[in-house]
């Protein structure tokens, strides 16, 4: 006798993404794992007393989306503090800190500005951040956290720890704004302690499953976020798949202990080794080959390629993955050639993440190393017509940005990440199918790929992970409408209706 299913998803149109015109009517699962993918006649043969039966009135089952680049505690900060991705001016985002002030003496916050889409498109500044508070520090971070603002209390607090080549003055004067390095020790200054991160952890977790996320890469640096996963692991209570990407300040560490990429447990596992190269196109730091579009220089270093050279070959050396953040064609270089200096880059499965401005031999040399490429979509709003690229590159080399037709062509791994610019996968798949460069742009297969079985296989999970197969863990992503029967334009409006990891439903739109 056949034993019954714990779960089964019916009455749906289910899209392995296995094989691109592969779709059934049901799906059933036990133990965590899919035991059937099959037509809904087939599938009912698994339903038993104890079955539970998910009739989904025609919805659209998807692998899981697993998002290859995250900053968790990030996403979760929009969430408990000020969410400055709404704010459409400057006096918007100082209405919006005003508002999510908290009755307490502590630090005013908010995340996510980007002064690119603003009429006024400036960097908000320490007169501006003063207006919410005197008495209380304040700061307003970008979104792509290479630049931080600062109100009057912030500087003073903070005098002795910001670098001074990266605090932004006018005739001598401090204007508020400060970049990469300085900008990091803002973010150290607020990080919460453990009770504190375990809170942002949970409101962004809940916000994956709302989005169908069911696994994330983040990106982790001095923060209580891994013991907070592991804690929730061990309470089976983290309903969400982690691997943890450390920063290479703590590689000695790691090979002390003996860690190991893909050491852990099912939801908890070590992936890379991360590091910077460069800065960012929205604080001017993006380390280029060319100079910016108003000649003003052509970036800078966050790590310099000696140093990156020396951080790969140890991690490579002790069986770590590594991951290096690459912005402009010439910080992407450079992370090529460490990599070429491995034995296997591809059976490390090396990755460069962002990959913004890239030059024709680079992408051959992507391809020659076998190196993943974790992009993401989501930056392609900045492609658009007088977008931020359009300013700081000029037109011509705007189109030599983001080029994942160029990257999937010649045979590269591509895994899609969000980097919490917004965490929603279908934003970045509707950006991608709607690139403004038509020679870029990838289908909806393609895209929707990128972000389950391409993101599994840069974490070293295409067994388990990335396609509805047989075998395979029971993470789904349920849509309400196809995102290939709407206008590609309409793919980010799409509802998750339900969310579904090892089996268990995590979200269900309705409650």
């Amino acid at each position: 006798m056949t034993t019954p299913a714990d779960l089964v998803l019916t009455n749906a149109t289910v899209h392995t993404l296995a094989d691109p015109d592969e779709t059934y009517e049901a799906v059933a699962v036990r133990d965590g794992r899919i035991v059937r993918v099959d037509a809904a006649y087939e599938v009912d043969f698994l339903v038993g007393a104890a079955t539970t039966v998910l009739d989904l009135d025609g919805g659209v089952v998807l692998p899981g989306f697993v998002d290859a680049h995250t900053h968790l505690p990030m996403v979760g900060r929009s969430l408990v503090h000020a969410d400055l991705s709404a704010a459409a001016a400057p006096a918007d985002a100082v209405d919006l800190l005003a508002e999510n002030a908290r009755d307490d003496e502590g630090w005013i916050l908010g995340y996510g500005y980007d002064e690119s889409t603003w009429a006024e498109a400036r960097y908000l500044t320490r007169e501006d951040l003063d207006a919410v508070s005197e008495e209380r520090p304040v700061a307003a971070f970008r979104e792509d956290l290479h630049t931080a603002s600062l109100n009057g209390v912030a500087l003073e607090r903070l005098a002795d720890d910001l670098p001074d080549g990266d605090v932004q003055r006018e005739g001598g004067v401090a204007t508020g704004v400060v970049v990469e390095d300085a900008a990091t020790a803002v973010a150290a200054a607020v990080e919460p302690d453990e009770s504190g991160t375990r809170a942002l952890v949970t409101a962004a977790r809940d916000r994956a499953h709302e989005l169908g996320v069911t696994g994330v890469h983040d990106m982790v640096r001095n923060s209580a976020a891994p013991a907070v996963y592991r804690d929730l692991d061990a309470a089976d209570a983290l309903d969400l798949r982690v691997r943890i990407n450390y920063w290479s300040d703590h590689l000695d560490s790691l090979v002390e202990l003996g860690l190991r990429t893909n050491a852990g447990s099912d939801m908890v596992r070590v992936g890379a080794v991360k590091s910077f190269t460069d800065g960012s196109f929205g604080a001017r730091t993006a380390k280029l080959s060319e100079p910016y579009r108003e000649g003003d220089g052509r970036g800078q270093w966050v790590v310099a390629p000696e140093e990156l050279d020396a951080l790969v070959a140890r991690a490579d050396g002790a069986g770590l993955q590594f991951t290096a953040h690459a912005i402009g064609d010439a910080a992407i270089e450079a992370v090529l050639d460490a990599y070429a200096e491995c034995e296997a880059p591809g059976e490390r499965r090396h990755r460069v993440e962002h990959v913004e401005l890239l030059r024709e031999d680079l992408v051959e040399r992507f391809a020659d190393l076998d190196v993943v490429a974790s992009v993401q979509p989501n930056f392609l709003k900045w492609a658009r017509e007088g977008g931020l690229y359009d300013d700081r590159l000029g037109p011509e080399r705007a189109r030599a940005t983001n080029r994942y037709r160029d990257l999937l062509d010649a045979g590269v791994p591509l895994a899609f990440g969000s980097d919490c610019m917004p965490m929603d996968p279908l934003f970045g798949v509707e950006q991608v199918v709607t690139a403004p460069d038509e020679r870029q742009r990838l289908t909806v297969t393609e895209a929707l790929r990128a972000y389950t079985a391409g993101a599994a296989y840069a974490g070293f999970d295409e067994d388990e992970l990335g396609t509805v197969e047989v075998g395979k863990r029971a993470d789904f992503a349920v849509l309400a409408e196809s995102p290939w029967a709407v206008a590609p334009e309409e793919i980010a409006d799409i509802d998750v209706t339900h969310t579904v990891v090892d089996g268990e439903v995590v979200y269900r739109r309705n409650d």
